[in-house]
């Protein structure tokens, strides 16, 4: 007769205490694991695997900090931070057990767990408080983050994606099927990268908003492939031997759907402020972005764009005071008024749709913006 295996509850390494079964946040960020708190302070993740340890680690350290990366990344083991692991955990029956659980399933997972030392756990509540200040003002905004996607059916019958599909979907502006088939199939995103490379500028803007709808939807659940997605355009614009239309668009379409996930990543978008090939959607991103969230980009060096108004390009003048007047830079308010006056007609884009505009326009809403209470 086969020995009876004995299971308990999993404990904190650190106080001894049982600990809650990990559960995943309504609205979650960089998060790929189910999360947990101790009453002593530590954090834990759990993974069911055991193959994604490596990941695991890093998430548990930033969750610990606040979901505040920078923090996370200056940190240092044993000076900073303690660590603990408790193996053989069955995140089904929320259960230490031995190697296989009495129903016979494999049980290979871990529970990970980081405490911060006081003068650093008290950075991190500084920052989750700012965070939740951010969060206060993005609800305030004029776009709200999307419910919770609800749970796929694990029966079902998954879609394989193509750059035929994704296209046909995406030409016909259907959002749902594609936020569905990138559940199904993570090529999606990158079929969209590839669409995102079109020369007609009313195709990239309408590619680049639907990349932004789709990964706000799915970043409800799934982060992570948006934020590898984000890292992948960065590095196209980066690619000096190619063109990077379309992907300083959809940068600035992805961090504005969900500012409260992205809204780190805005700083970057400075940088291709100086480049002729990519201004123009560089301001168009960080005057989207500063539509929901205006503290991001008043965290740059946003003065660094008073210039723009200036700009021989009429695109450029107008864009720039859109964005400045959305962040309330009374600094250049009478440089702005003198735009009143400007009656050169630019193409500037809505949700992905071209609209015809005058600077004069513009500038007449950025003004009335800076003077609202």
């Amino acid at each position: 007769m086969a020995e009876k295996q004995q299971h308990s509850r999993p404990w904190c390494p650190f106080c001894g205490m049982e600990v809650g079964k990990p559960s995943e946040t309504v609205q979650r960020t960089m998060k790929e694991f189910p999360a947990g708190r101790c009453e002593c302070g530590a954090v834990y993740v759990s993974e069911a695997t055991g193959h994604n340890i490596g990941a695991a680690m890093v998430e548990c350290l930033v969750f610990a900090c606040g979901d505040e990366w920078d923090l996370a990344w200056e940190l240092i083991p044993e000076d900073d931070y303690l660590t603990g692991i408790v193996e053989d955990y069955d995140n089904v029956t929320h259960q230490i057990c031995p190697k296989r659980n009495l129903d016979g399933r494999a049980v290979r997972g871990i529970l990970y767990f980081v405490r911060l030392h006081k003068d650093i756990a008290e950075v991190a509540a500084r920052f989750a408080k700012k965070k939740e200040a951010e969060s206060q003002i993005s609800a305030g905004g004029r776009v709200a983050a999307p419910p919770l996607e609800p749970v796929r059916d694990p029966k079902r019958t998954r879609q394989k994606a193509s750059k035929p599909l994704v296209r046909q979907l995406a030409e016909a502006g259907d959002v749902d099927a594609l936020v569905d088939l990138s559940f199904d199939d993570k090529r999606t995103l990158r079929f969209l990268q590839k669409l995102l490379y079109e020369p007609a500028p009313e195709k990239r803007y309408k590619i680049a908003w639907l990349t932004g709808q789709i990964g706000a939807r799915l970043a409800t659940r799934e982060p992570g492939p948006i934020a590898d997605m984000l890292h992948r355009l960065f590095e196209a614009c980066s690619d000096s031997a190619s063109m990077p239309w379309g992907m300083v668009e959809a940068i600035g379409a992805i961090i504005a759907a969900r500012t409260d996930i992205f809204g780190a990543f805005t700083r970057h978008l400075l940088n291709f402020i100086g480049d002729e090939g990519t201004r123009e959607a560089a301001l168009h991103g960080l005057a989207e972005i500063a539509a929901i969230r205006p503290d991001l980009v008043r965290s740059i060096p946003f003065y660094s764009l008073f210039p723009l108004l200036d700009h021989e390009n009429p695109t450029v003048r107008g864009l720039t005071a859109q964005l400045l007047g959305r962040i309330k830079a009374k600094e250049v308010l009478f440089q702005i008024m003198g735009l009143q006056q400007d009656q050169a007609e630019i193409v500037i884009y809505e949700s992905g749709e071209p609209v015809k505009r005058t600077v004069a326009d513009l500038a007449t809403e950025a003004v009335q913006d800076m003077r609202k209470i």
